[in-house]
């Protein structure tokens, strides 16, 4: 884990927008993503929750999004809260993250006012972790 507070005021304007278009009315916890490819796209995306609680993170709602674009690779990952505490990605995220991600993917936490209180590596988020390459075939 790393910190650090420097981030490019266009990804901030971004996830804080995003964010605040979240639809959380069951848990009130927005939550706002933004992933960017190794092309250099970037997507965003919203937590949607729903009644019986089976929501979309905001995470895989930007994942979902570079996807359908045609982009497979992750460079980096940027999650924002609504509070100063750090808000990680949860256990399906880290492994939808996964997924798309290098060893050298960075994941960036994001307090509510824009500044990155921390950075991971993959392996720091998710060690030892389960991906394609131990699957058969």
């Amino acid at each position: 884990m790393n910190t650090t507070s420097a981030i490019d005021p266009a990804i901030v304007s971004a996830l804080i927008a995003v964010r605040d278009r979240a639809y959380a009315p069951y848990s009130h916890h927005p939550v706002g993503a933004l992933v960017e490819s190794d092309s250099g796209a970037r997507f965003v995306g919203a937590n949607v929750e729903v009644a019986h609680y089976k929501s979309l993170c905001a995470e895989a709602s930007a994942i979902a999004a570079m996807a359908s674009a045609g982009e497979r690779r992750l460079r980096d990952v940027y999650v924002i809260g609504p509070g100063a505490h750090p808000c990680t990605p949860c256990g399906d995220c880290r492994q939808r993250i996964r997924e798309f991600a290098t060893p050298e993917t960075r994941i960036h936490v994001i307090d509510a006012q824009g500044r990155r209180l921390k950075f991971y590596t993959m392996d720091e988020l998710l060690p030892d972790a389960f991906g394609p390459e131990n699957l058969p075939g």
